[in-house]
């Protein structure tokens, strides 16, 4: 899919990832790239004794794939310009092993003063292959409108 302009975006629609198996690898890279070593993410012997009785990713880590995910459809390549904020929660774990796949729904969307940009607030999941919801969020991005030298 080639990537969309504001205009192109109709409130509504809904948009899914291909899905992505997760790895003890993604976790153990994650942990080395952020200094998150909490032992809920690394230690199968401690997490044994938790709720989960295994080692979970991070929270964060399942909303770095969103935007990874998200961007295997194309829609923002070149025509997003800032992502402004994000409302996130975490209704269950993804454990590895997960498929997880991400699902989109455009929210609502509205004009700024700015001829070239509009915004849209995304609602967003994480669903795993049993298709539980593993996360949900809500994302406001800045996206540029056609125009003039905008095609």
């Amino acid at each position: 899919m080639s990537a969309l302009y504001y205009e192109d975006f109709e409130v509504g629609a809904e948009y899914e990832t291909p899905g992505r198996t997760i790895t003890e690898t993604d976790i153990v890279q994650f942990a080395a790239l952020t200094g998150d070593w909490n032992q809920i993410h690394t230690d199968e012997e401690y997490c044994k004794h938790t709720s989960y009785g295994q080692r979970i990713a991070h929270g964060l880590l399942g909303m770095a794939y969103i935007e990874g995910m998200k961007f295997r459809l194309g829609h923002f390549d070149g025509t997003a310009i800032a992502s402004l904020g994000w409302s996130v929660t975490f209704p269950k774990p993804i454990f590895i092993g997960d498929t997880i796949r991400v699902r989109v729904k455009i929210a609502s969307k509205r004009e700024t003063k700015k001829p070239d940009r509009g915004i849209l607030v995304e609602e967003v999941q994480i669903v795993n292959q049993r298709d539980e919801v593993v996360t949900e969020a809500e994302h406001t991005v800045m996206v540029k409108r056609r125009g003039a030298g905008s095609k």
